[in-house]
Protein backbone atom coordinates (compact mmCIF):
# COMPACT_ATOMS: atom_id res chain seq x y z
CA UNK A 1 0.00 0.00 0.00
CA UNK A 2 2.79 2.37 0.95
CA UNK A 3 4.73 1.48 -2.21
CA UNK A 4 1.71 2.22 -4.42
CA UNK A 5 1.28 5.62 -2.74
CA UNK A 6 4.96 6.49 -3.27
CA UNK A 7 4.83 5.50 -6.94
CA UNK A 8 1.69 7.60 -7.55
CA UNK A 9 3.33 10.61 -5.90
CA UNK A 10 6.42 10.19 -8.08
CA UNK A 11 4.28 10.00 -11.24
CA UNK A 12 2.38 13.15 -10.28
CA UNK A 13 5.64 14.99 -9.55
CA UNK A 14 7.13 13.95 -12.90
CA UNK A 15 4.00 15.16 -14.71
CA UNK A 16 4.17 18.54 -13.00
CA UNK A 17 7.85 18.95 -13.89
CA UNK A 18 7.15 17.95 -17.49
CA UNK A 19 4.27 20.42 -17.85
CA UNK A 20 6.35 23.14 -16.20
CA UNK A 21 9.16 22.60 -18.72
CA UNK A 22 6.64 22.85 -21.55
CA UNK A 23 5.32 26.17 -20.24
CA UNK A 24 8.77 27.76 -19.88
CA UNK A 25 9.11 28.83 -23.57
CA UNK A 26 5.68 30.46 -23.48
CA UNK A 27 6.52 32.34 -20.30
CA UNK A 28 9.81 33.51 -21.82
CA UNK A 29 8.02 34.77 -24.93
CA UNK A 30 5.45 36.64 -22.82
CA UNK A 31 8.15 38.28 -20.75
CA UNK A 32 10.02 39.29 -23.90
CA UNK A 33 6.87 40.83 -25.44
CA UNK A 34 6.13 42.71 -22.20
CA UNK A 35 9.68 44.04 -22.18
CA UNK A 36 9.29 45.19 -25.78
CA UNK A 37 5.99 46.93 -24.99
CA UNK A 38 7.37 48.65 -21.88
CA UNK A 39 8.94 51.61 -23.76
CA UNK A 40 5.67 52.09 -25.66
CA UNK A 41 3.70 52.40 -22.46
CA UNK A 42 6.26 54.85 -21.14
CA UNK A 43 5.84 56.96 -24.26
CA UNK A 44 2.05 56.84 -23.92
CA UNK A 45 2.35 58.55 -20.54
CA UNK A 46 3.50 61.69 -22.34
CA UNK A 47 0.35 61.68 -24.51
CA UNK A 48 -2.14 64.48 -23.91
CA UNK A 49 -5.26 65.62 -25.74
CA UNK A 50 -4.63 69.26 -24.79
CA UNK A 51 -2.31 71.38 -26.96
CA UNK A 52 1.25 71.81 -25.70
CA UNK A 53 2.24 74.75 -23.56
CA UNK A 54 4.16 77.45 -25.48
CA UNK A 55 7.87 76.91 -25.08
CA UNK A 56 7.61 73.15 -24.46
CA UNK A 57 8.01 70.49 -27.10
CA UNK A 58 5.46 67.81 -27.88
CA UNK A 59 5.73 64.36 -29.45
CA UNK A 60 2.36 64.73 -31.18
CA UNK A 61 2.37 65.10 -34.96
CA UNK A 62 -0.41 65.92 -37.42
CA UNK A 63 0.41 64.94 -41.01
CA UNK A 64 4.08 64.99 -39.99
CA UNK A 65 3.92 68.54 -38.62
CA UNK A 66 4.36 69.92 -35.14
CA UNK A 67 1.68 71.91 -33.37
CA UNK A 68 3.47 75.19 -34.06
CA UNK A 69 3.72 74.41 -37.79
CA UNK A 70 -0.01 73.92 -38.39
CA UNK A 71 -1.99 76.74 -40.11
CA UNK A 72 -4.45 78.85 -38.13
CA UNK A 73 -8.08 79.61 -39.04
CA UNK A 74 -9.18 82.94 -37.56
CA UNK A 75 -12.96 83.30 -37.15
CA UNK A 76 -14.40 86.73 -36.32
CA UNK A 77 -18.08 86.32 -35.47
CA UNK A 78 -19.97 89.59 -35.18
CA UNK A 79 -23.70 90.10 -34.85
CA UNK A 80 -24.00 91.19 -38.50
CA UNK A 81 -21.34 89.13 -40.29
CA UNK A 82 -18.78 86.34 -39.96
CA UNK A 83 -15.20 86.58 -41.31
CA UNK A 84 -12.94 83.55 -41.79
CA UNK A 85 -9.24 83.84 -42.64
CA UNK A 86 -6.81 80.92 -42.90
CA UNK A 87 -3.14 81.80 -42.46
CA UNK A 88 0.00 79.69 -42.45
CA UNK A 89 2.24 79.13 -39.46
CA UNK A 90 4.36 82.05 -40.70
CA UNK A 91 1.22 84.27 -40.73
CA UNK A 92 1.01 84.30 -44.54
CA UNK A 93 -2.63 84.69 -45.71
CA UNK A 94 -4.08 81.71 -47.58
CA UNK A 95 -7.84 82.38 -47.78
CA UNK A 96 -10.10 85.23 -46.69
CA UNK A 97 -13.88 84.94 -46.92
CA UNK A 98 -16.96 86.39 -45.29
CA UNK A 99 -20.70 85.90 -45.49
CA UNK A 100 -20.96 88.93 -47.77
CA UNK A 101 -18.53 87.49 -50.33
CA UNK A 102 -20.56 84.27 -50.44
CA UNK A 103 -23.64 86.10 -51.69
CA UNK A 104 -25.56 86.75 -48.47
CA UNK A 105 -27.01 90.23 -48.07
CA UNK A 106 -28.45 92.40 -45.33
CA UNK A 107 -29.72 90.52 -42.27
CA UNK A 108 -28.95 87.09 -43.79
CA UNK A 109 -25.22 87.73 -43.29
CA UNK A 110 -25.62 87.40 -39.53
CA UNK A 111 -27.18 83.91 -39.60
CA UNK A 112 -25.61 80.58 -38.70
CA UNK A 113 -26.33 79.11 -42.14
CA UNK A 114 -24.32 81.88 -43.79
CA UNK A 115 -21.39 81.24 -41.42
CA UNK A 116 -21.49 77.50 -42.13
CA UNK A 117 -21.51 78.11 -45.89
CA UNK A 118 -18.57 80.46 -45.54
CA UNK A 119 -16.67 77.86 -43.50
CA UNK A 120 -17.21 75.21 -46.17
CA UNK A 121 -15.96 77.56 -48.89
CA UNK A 122 -12.92 78.59 -46.85
CA UNK A 123 -12.05 74.95 -46.14
CA UNK A 124 -12.34 74.04 -49.83
CA UNK A 125 -9.93 76.83 -50.82
CA UNK A 126 -7.51 75.90 -48.03
CA UNK A 127 -7.50 72.22 -49.05
CA UNK A 128 -6.54 73.21 -52.59
CA UNK A 129 -3.46 74.93 -51.14
CA UNK A 130 -2.40 71.80 -49.24
CA UNK A 131 -3.91 72.47 -45.82
CA UNK A 132 -5.31 69.44 -44.00
CA UNK A 133 -5.20 70.37 -40.30
CA UNK A 134 -5.93 73.77 -38.73
CA UNK A 135 -5.93 75.46 -35.38
CA UNK A 136 -9.09 77.51 -34.87
CA UNK A 137 -9.06 80.88 -33.08
CA UNK A 138 -12.54 82.32 -32.47
CA UNK A 139 -13.24 85.97 -31.66
CA UNK A 140 -16.65 87.52 -31.07
CA UNK A 141 -20.08 86.52 -29.80
CA UNK A 142 -21.99 86.37 -33.06
CA UNK A 143 -24.39 83.57 -34.09
CA UNK A 144 -21.80 82.10 -36.47
CA UNK A 145 -19.25 80.98 -33.88
CA UNK A 146 -19.94 77.25 -33.86
CA UNK A 147 -21.47 77.16 -37.34
CA UNK A 148 -18.22 78.40 -38.90
CA UNK A 149 -16.20 75.67 -37.14
CA UNK A 150 -18.70 73.07 -38.32
CA UNK A 151 -18.35 74.41 -41.85
CA UNK A 152 -14.56 74.01 -41.72
CA UNK A 153 -14.90 70.36 -40.73
CA UNK A 154 -17.57 69.75 -43.38
CA UNK A 155 -15.26 71.27 -45.98
CA UNK A 156 -12.54 68.68 -45.34
CA UNK A 157 -10.33 70.28 -42.70
CA UNK A 158 -9.46 68.59 -39.42
CA UNK A 159 -9.63 70.88 -36.39
CA UNK A 160 -7.05 69.97 -33.74
CA UNK A 161 -7.65 72.82 -31.28
CA UNK A 162 -10.15 75.62 -30.62
CA UNK A 163 -9.04 78.81 -28.86
CA UNK A 164 -11.46 81.53 -27.74
CA UNK A 165 -9.86 84.94 -28.20
CA UNK A 166 -12.94 87.05 -27.41
CA UNK A 167 -11.91 90.25 -25.55
CA UNK A 168 -13.42 90.57 -22.08
CA UNK A 169 -13.49 94.04 -20.45
CA UNK A 170 -12.19 94.15 -16.89
CA UNK A 171 -14.17 97.20 -15.74
CA UNK A 172 -13.21 98.96 -18.95
CA UNK A 173 -15.07 101.76 -20.74
CA UNK A 174 -17.81 103.68 -19.00
CA UNK A 175 -21.27 102.56 -20.19
CA UNK A 176 -23.73 104.89 -21.86
CA UNK A 177 -26.08 106.95 -19.75
CA UNK A 178 -29.56 105.62 -19.11
CA UNK A 179 -32.29 106.43 -21.60
CA UNK A 180 -35.46 108.44 -21.00
CA UNK A 181 -37.52 105.41 -20.01
CA UNK A 182 -34.98 104.31 -17.41
CA UNK A 183 -34.69 107.82 -15.99
CA UNK A 184 -38.49 107.99 -15.66
CA UNK A 185 -38.47 104.76 -13.69
CA UNK A 186 -35.73 106.15 -11.50
CA UNK A 187 -37.90 109.21 -10.78
CA UNK A 188 -40.87 107.17 -9.64
CA UNK A 189 -38.63 104.79 -7.71
CA UNK A 190 -37.59 107.37 -5.10
CA UNK A 191 -39.86 110.01 -3.51
CA UNK A 192 -38.98 113.60 -4.50
CA UNK A 193 -38.74 116.53 -2.16
CA UNK A 194 -41.73 118.60 -1.09
CA UNK A 195 -42.59 121.36 -3.48
CA UNK A 196 -40.90 119.71 -6.45
CA UNK A 197 -42.85 119.54 -9.73
CA UNK A 198 -42.92 115.72 -9.63
CA UNK A 199 -44.35 115.52 -6.09
CA UNK A 200 -47.95 115.29 -7.34
CA UNK A 201 -47.07 112.55 -9.83
CA UNK A 202 -45.29 110.66 -7.06
CA UNK A 203 -48.49 110.48 -5.01
CA UNK A 204 -50.20 108.73 -7.92
CA UNK A 205 -47.64 105.91 -7.84
CA UNK A 206 -47.70 105.45 -4.04
CA UNK A 207 -49.38 102.25 -2.95
CA UNK A 208 -51.76 102.33 0.07
CA UNK A 209 -50.25 100.34 2.92
CA UNK A 210 -52.49 99.13 5.80
CA UNK A 211 -51.85 100.77 9.13
CA UNK A 212 -50.48 98.47 11.85
CA UNK A 213 -50.99 99.24 15.54
CA UNK A 214 -47.97 98.38 17.65
CA UNK A 215 -48.75 96.96 21.10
Amino acid sequence: MANNLKSSCRIALVRRVHTGLQRLPGVAENSASEAAEAPKTQNNKDFSFSPPVPGKGSTLRWAGKKYEEIPIAHIKATYNNTHIQVVSAQNAPLTLLSCGTEGFKNAKKGTAIAAQTTGIAAAAKACVKGVSHVRVVVKGLGPGRLAAIKGLTMGGLKVISITDNTPIPHNGCRPRKAGSAVSFLCLIGSPPRLGSPTFLSWEKFQLPFPSVDLI
